[in-house]
This record gives structure tokens, C-alpha cells and sequence, in this order.
């Protein structure tokens, strides 16, 4: 069996925005017009094929990623569309992380918004060419300038206007192609299925010009010919424009410039000719690195039939019928039903039971898959997001997805005693779906905790649980997920020796701790010498100094940004254990970090205000009682936007506040910033409620 389309003309993307920018509703649009669907879904009536979930449907909003394949000119597009919430911001990351190139959509009218900039650090983390497509041209209060005039300020975008709207806000038809000097016109047709493609009308033709002669200049600045040419004054092809504006795209030189108004189905036609003209295919994205598993070598796959079989799971979800889907990019090779793959994470091999094309919620059965594609696979047991999936006689081990870390905590118990293993199930099966869900057991009250991004995030998952597993669950109020680090050097020992006749039990270390860059995380060095502890027992000595991390010295919160140096200890030729090694590395950790003056971390976060300016006043008062410190104000058309930093402790509640402030007129947006130290004050209060609470439980 052959593949039914050449690795060239596949995309593998992505669509993301801020909430409320119009993802979805592009998206929808995108698979009515390429013939996936033959009625148009609609978030706003709960009918989007790719909100498919009864939550998504309900709430309006985008809550997990969606895959689904499409074709447009011949070319295979695979897209992934994301949410635009920042609780659900590891659906963002995990599909980058997979995608060749994205589309970033712009509101016309809110522009730059909080989480356009962080899907775009994102974009620009993973180096993900990108197209720009700023949406909602038909609403009052567009100002397609002032976006572009922020992705340059805001995101130090480089734009490259390749559009011009055809009108704007009532008036918006279509769009001006400067690659093609046309007239793209959807006019009032309301299914967007008529267009008109003419030649430039004389009212347009000057500002045309202008900025087509604008586009030729920044296009000089990366292609020798272009600028031969412009320079000349020869005529330029459109395809050696669109060539130049592919490799200007490739090479994150640029970002080009869309427009449209997908609710009304104009520009998405000209969006998806952009998709094919301008975002990579696999093969021009550099060959994908990884290390073999037992020598570490580095290794890499180019995305090719030819090379061996090497994939990334960057997905796991729950599906009613097939059981455990795991979604997954193929980066070489290509493999068959009832073959065998190697798990190199987990030193595992399974044979692939079945393989899926995914439409949303809807699924194909398919016999084989190839480099460039993004599929999923049915009823494979031990897969977990972030495993390598290659041939065992060729191993690699991918670079593996990096998730935030969750900022929010609370108890969770069942509604009934009778389902306590029930819950226990769900919670497995949603922390694997899920790598910012995380579930740990208190250590004072044995309750169970779970962590996660925010109150929607948990919000959303306790009614998972209801609809998906069937358990009624508890949520107790949500608290600050604290973390503990150190702020000085010290060193700390201990030995654990046990007698118990017959052979017993010696381990002993010394370790040096310090204090790493903010949000570094741990780092273990071994640095004996002489054989003090054998090698084989260092392993057990980090994951003792690892345990004893998840629950700190001051107040039981899992400590972070620390450097762990094993300087030396001693061994026992009969009695010396991994199991005391362990013990005692845990027990040097905690002495030592009792003496390195400790101290509570707190998650800040970003928050962005936009009002009316006559509470502006009311509102920074408000954001200064709660430790928040102002950053920049600025106007947005008719509003006034504050942007501050705030500990998330003093941030329950605030949508209430706000409304009561600004009579129900301003809104707030606020991801996670970093963690800061507490002030001493608070350090002490949080300290002494914690240990009020272990006396009542002892």
C-alpha cells in the first residue's frame, strides 16, 4: 500500500487566539468549505463539530484540543484546534509541539490580547512558522491598523501585509490580494460559497500599489532576485512573490497578513490558499532530534518513508467506544496495523492494535500511516503524553513536551463512601489525559488533593467526572498551590543504620544544597569520589532527596530551584541497601534544607483590566489593596486598559469585584506570571494556620 498523497502537500497545523477570537468558527468554516461537513457548526448554538464535548457545547468554549484532516488543492491538511482559555493552556502547548506551522487569529477589534502574546511566546518557543489572520472585520469598532501596529509592539511580530480589506466593519466584502493584484469579493452571499475574483477597481488602485510596493520591499530584504527586480522596475511573478513569502515564512522572518470575517464566511477561502502557498510541510522543517536511549548519542529522522519508523504521543484521551486513544505524530517512517513499536521511554514493546484518522469526535479506520501524519491509535495500554514510539532496532528518544506546572489546589471526595474506588479510577484516568491535572494525598489529613491550572480547570474536570465516569464528587475551596525553595548554601548529613538481627540496614550521605534561578526546578549532582557510595546506590540517594522535595521543611509544600551536590558518605559491605541509601538521602536533604534559610514561593499572575476610564480609579485602588503592583496603562479605542502583576491568593473573587466596581462594563483576563517569594508577614501567617492545622488532626 502506497501513501495517497506526496509528504509535500501535507500541513500539519494549528489553530489558537485568545478566547472569544473566533477559532472555532474559523475552523468550522475551514471543514464545510474543504467538504468534511455539509452544515456549518456554530459555537454560539452549541452545533461546532470540533467543540464536540457536551461541556464545550454548554459553556461555548474550547476546552480540549481537536484534531481532523482535510483537502484543499490537492494538499492534506491535519489541523488541531486548541482553546483559547488559560486554564487549558497544555492543549496549546502539547499540539505545538507536534505542528509544523499555525494560524494565530486576531480579534479585529480587542487586537493583541493577553492570550494572543502567550500562544505566541509559545509559537516562538517551538519556532512554529505562522500565519496571522485577523478576524471579525465586519464588527463596529475594527481597527485592522492598530492590530498590526500591536503585534509589532506587543509581540515584536515582523507583519507582512499581503491583504488589504475590501471595506470594513458593515461594510467589509472581501479582501485585495497584493500577490495577485485581484479583488476577492464575497459579497452578501451568506453561505461564503460565491466569490468574485476581478481586477482591481480604480478606487483601490493607488493604495494597491502602495502597498504591494511596501510587501516587494520587506520580501527584498530576505530574496536577491525580488530585489533585482523591484529595483529594476521588472515585472514580478506572483509565484516567485509566493515563493519568496514560503522561504521569508519558513525562516520566521515574517508573519503575513490575513483578513476576514468567519462568521459571515468571507477571507477563509483566501486563508486556506495561504495555508498551501505559504506554512511548511514536513519536509521543510529540519530534521527532528532525540537521543538513543542507552548511549545517549544524539540522533536524528528526517521526515521521510524511507528513514525508520520514529513518532511523539502527545495525546491521551478517554473514547467511550475504542477505550484509551492515543493521538500521535508520525516524524519518519511509516508503520502498519499489527506491527510491532517500540515504547523506547519505557524500554516497551507493543504491537499496534489499531490505527485512526481523526475528524473531531468521529474517527476512520485506516491500515497504514506515514511520515508527516498525525493520527491516533486505539487500545494501547502503557502509552503516557511525551513517549517515543520507534523500531527496536533503531531506538530514539524524542525530546519530550514540557507542561506548566498547576498553581490551584483543593480536596476532592466522593458523594458516597461507596465510590471511593470509583473516583480513584476517574482521577487515574483524567491525570494521564491531562499532564496539569495532578492528584497527591495530604500528608496531615490523608485527604485527597488535586492540582490543576485554575478554578475552571477543576471546575471542568469535577464535571467530567459526573458525565464521562459517573462519579459525583466533592470539590472543597479551591487554595494556592505554595511551593518552598531555599535562599543560602548549606550542607546537611545523616546516616540510617538498623539493626534487626541478621543482616541490617546502612546507608549514609553528605549533600551540599543551593539555591537555583527562579523556575529552573531541581538538579542533582553526583560528586563523590573514592568509591565513598557506590555508584549503584546514587540513583536511590536522588530519588530519597526527590521524595523528601514533594514535601518541604517549612510548611509541607513541594520545594523547587534547587541544586542537590552528593559530596560523599559511606558504605557497609553486608548491610548498605538501595532502600537506606534512599532514607538517608532524604533524611541529609532535610537537614540540610532546614539550615538554607527557606522560604514560601507564591503564583503571580498577569492580569489585565480593560474599563471605561471613569473607574480607573476605583480599579487601581482596588488592585493595590490586594499587593498588586500596576505595570503600564494604556488606551484601547474608547477604554482604558491596566496591565498588573498579582499574587493569586488575592485574586478569588475578582470577577465579582470588578463587576460591582465598574457596574458590570469592565472585563479581566489573568494567566499564571512565575512564582515569587511570600512576604515574611504572610510567610509566617500561612506557617502558622498549617501547623493549627496538623494540631487539630494529631
Amino acid at each position: 500500500m502506497t501513501r495517497s498523497y506526496t509528504i509535500e502537500k501535507v500541513r500539519n497545523i494549528g489553530i489558537m487566539a485568545h478566547i472569544d477570537a473566533g477559532k472555532t468558527t474559523t475552523t468550522e468554516r475551514i471543514l464545510f468549505y474543504t467538504g468534511i461537513t455539509y452544515k456549518m457548526g456554530e459555537v454560539d448554538e452549541g452545533t461546532a463539530v470540533m467543540d464536540w464535548m457536551a461541556l464545550e457545547q454548554e459553556r461555548g468554549i474550547t476546552i480540549t484540543s481537536a484534531a481532523t484532516t482535510c483537502s484543499w488543492k490537492n494538499h492534506r491538511i491535519n489541523i488541531i484546534d486548541t482553546p483559547g482559555h488559560v486554564d487549558f493552556t497544555a492543549e496549546v502547548e502539547r499540539s505545538l509541539r507536534v505542528l509544523d506551522g499555525a494560524i494565530i487569529i486576531f480579534c479585529g477589534v480587542g487586537g493583541v490580547e493577553p492570550q494572543s502574546e502567550t500562544v505566541w511566546r509559545q509559537a516562538d518557543r517551538y519556532q512554529v512558522p505562522r500565519l496571522a489572520y485577523i478576524n471579525k472585520m465586519d464588527r463596529v469598532g475594527v481597527d485592522p491598523e492598530r492590530v498590526i501596529e500591536q503585534m509589532k509592539t506587543r509581540i515584536s511580530a515582523n507583519p507582512l501585509v499581503i491583504q488589504i480589506p475590501l471595506g470594513i466593519e458593515e461594510k467589509f466584502r472581501g479582501v485585495i490580494d497584493l500577490v495577485e493584484m485581484k479583488e476577492i469579493d464575497w459579497g452578501g452571499d451568506l453561505l461564503g460559497t460565491r466569490l468574485e475574483t476581478r481586477a482591481i477597481s480604480d478606487k483601490y488602485q493607488d493604495e494597491a500599489q502602495e502597498k504591494r510596493n511596501k510587501m516587494l520591499e520587506q520580501l527584498s530584504d530576505i530574496d536577491d532576485r525580488i530585489m533585482e527586480k523591484y529595483l529594476d522596475g521588472t515585472e514580478i511573478s506572483s509565484e516567485e512573490i509566493k515563493k519568496a513569502i514560503r522561504k521569508g515564512v519558513i525562516s520566521l522572518e515574517f508573519i503575513p497578513i490575513l483578513f476576514g470575517a468567519s462568521f459571515k464566511n468571507k477571507g477563509v477561502h483566501s486563508l486556506l490558499d495561504a495555508v498551501v502557498d505559504y506554512l511548511p510541510s514536513p519536509q521543510d522543517i529540519p530534521p527532528v532530534k532525540g537521543h538513543h536511549p542507552r548511549t545517549f548519542d544524539i540522533e536524528t529522522r528526517r521526515a521521510s518513508d524511507d528513514e525508520p519508523f520514529s513518532g511523539l504521543v502527545f495525546k491521551i484521551t478517554n473514547d467511550p467506544y475504542v477505550g484509551s486513544l492515543s493521538f500521535f505524530r508520525v516524524y519518519s517512517g511509516k508503520v502498519k496495523i499489527g506491527s510491532w513499536a517500540f515504547n523506547a521511554t519505557k524500554d516497551e514493546e507493543e504491537r499496534i492494535p489499531r490505527l485512526l484518522e481523526m475528524h473531531s469526535n468521529k474517527r476512520k479506520d485506516i491500515k497504514e500511516i506515514y511520515a508527516g501524519d498525525i493520527v491516533a491509535m486505539g487500545s494501547m495500554k502503557n502509552l503516557s503524553t511525551g513517549d517515543t514510539l520507534c523500531l527496536k532496532n533503531h531506538p530514539i528518544i524524542l525530546e519530550p513536551i514540557k507542561f506548566p506546572e498547576p498553581v490551584i489546589s483543593a480536596h476532592i471526595e466522593p458523594k458516597s463512601k461507596r465510590e471511593h474506588s470509583k473516583l480513584a479510577e476517574a482521577l487515574k484516568k483524567l491525570t494521564k489525559e491531562d499532564p496539569t491535572f495532578k492528584v497527591m494525598q495530604d500528608s496531615m489529613t490523608g485527604q485527597t488533593l488535586v492540582y490543576g491550572m485554575g478554578e475552571l480547570h477543576l471546575e471542568v474536570l469535577l464535571d467530567r467526572m459526573e458525565r464521562e465516569f459517573g462519579v459525583k464528587a466533592n470539590l472543597g475551596k479551591p487554595q494556592v498551590a505554595y511551593k518552598e525553595t531555599i535562599t543560602t548554601v548549606a550542607e546537611g548529613e545523616r546516616k540510617h543504620v538498623k539493626q534487626t538481627g541478621g543482616r541490617g540496614q546502612y546507608g549514609h550521605c553528605k549533600v551540599v544544597i543551593e539555591p537555583l534561578k527562579r523556575g529552573v526546578g531541581f538538579e542533582f549532582v553526583d560528586n563523590t569520589k573514592g568509591g565513598t557510595i557506590p555508584k549503584e546506590f546514587i540513583p536511590s540517594v536522588k530519588k530519597g532527596v526527590g521524595e523528601a522535595m514533594e514535601t518541604g521543611v517549612l510548611a509541607g509544600f513541594p520545594v523547587t530551584d534547587v541544586k542537590v551536590t552528593v559530596i560523599e558518605g559511606s558504605y557497609h559491605e553486608v548491610d548498605s541497601s538501595s532502600i537506606a541509601y534512599k532514607i538517608a538521602g532524604s533524611l541529609a536533604f532535610k537537614d540540610a534544607a532546614s539550615k538554607a534559610d527557606p522560604v514560601l514561593l507564591e503564583p503571580v499572575m498577569s492580569l489585565e483590566v480593560v474599563t471605561p476610564d471613569e473607574y480607573i480609579g476605583d480599579i487601581v485602588g482596588d488592585i493595590n489593596t490586594r499587593r498588586g503592583k500596576i505595570e503600564k496603562m494604556e488606551m484601547r479605542g474608547s477604554s482604558r486598559v491596566i496591565k498588573a502583576v498579582v499574587p493569586l491568593v488575592e485574586m478569588f473573587g475578582y470577577a465579582t469585584t470588578l463587576r460591582t466596581l465598574t457596574q458590570g462594563r469592565g472585563i479581566f483576563s489573568m494567566e499564571f506570571f512565575r512564582y515569587e517569594p511570600t512576604p515574611p508577614q504572610i510567610m509566617d501567617d500561612i506557617i502558622a494556620r498549617i501547623e493549627g492545622r496538623i494540631s487539630v488532626f494529631r
